[in-house]
């Protein structure tokens, strides 16, 4: 049975923003599996996605707090539909990115990244796919603010989508 995936990072929640925008709330009530790559800021936003969403999985950031690392930790990792998922916020400079994770992260298919805000999807020399949503709240350098989604299913990662976010 396909699994619907939200993948979110860098929200920044109330630093850069006052609140995340309904459509990301939307896009939270539809999957099936929230994957959120650090950079929370506040615990608030942890507490009100994990009520809100089927599931979560999350790690802490730079810019979160001590409570946010106990509670999240550095980096998540599991395993959906087959696949091997991991999850941390910083992989370092663009360049050079493929090797380093391939080296850093030998058994996963997925890692799913943020703190650069700028979205990112290649698949390394091994094999693993690569993704940054970039963030629903800070566009920093980019055109928008986005998010992204995806299915597994059949042990495969599909429909990979990079959504634009309306702050409005």
């Amino acid at each position: 049975m396909p699994t619907r995936l939200l993948l979110i990072s860098d929200t920044h929640v109330p630093a850069r923003a006052r609140r995340l925008p309904d459509q990301v709330w939307r896009a939270i009530d539809d999957a099936d599996l929230v994957v959120h790559a650090g950079d929370w800021v506040d615990v608030a936003t942890l507490d009100a996605i994990e009520q809100r969403a089927a599931r979560l999985v999350g790690v802490a950031g730079n810019n979160d707090g001590p409570e946010l690392h106990a509670r999240l930790g550095e980096f998540a990792g599991f395993e959906l539909d087959g696949l091997r998922f991991g999850v941390v916020h910083e992989t370092g400079a663009a360049t050079g990115r493929e090797a380093r994770m391939d080296a850093a992260y030998p058994d996963l298919d997925v890692l799913v990244f943020g703190h650069s805000h700028i979205p990112w999807d290649t698949t390394t020399a091994r094999g693993i796919r690569l993704l940054n949503p970039g963030s629903p709240t800070d566009r920093r350098r980019q055109p928008a603010c986005t998010m992204m989604t995806a299915i597994t299913d059949a042990g495969e990662l599909r429909a990979v989508q990079l959504v634009v976010v309306d702050r409005g």
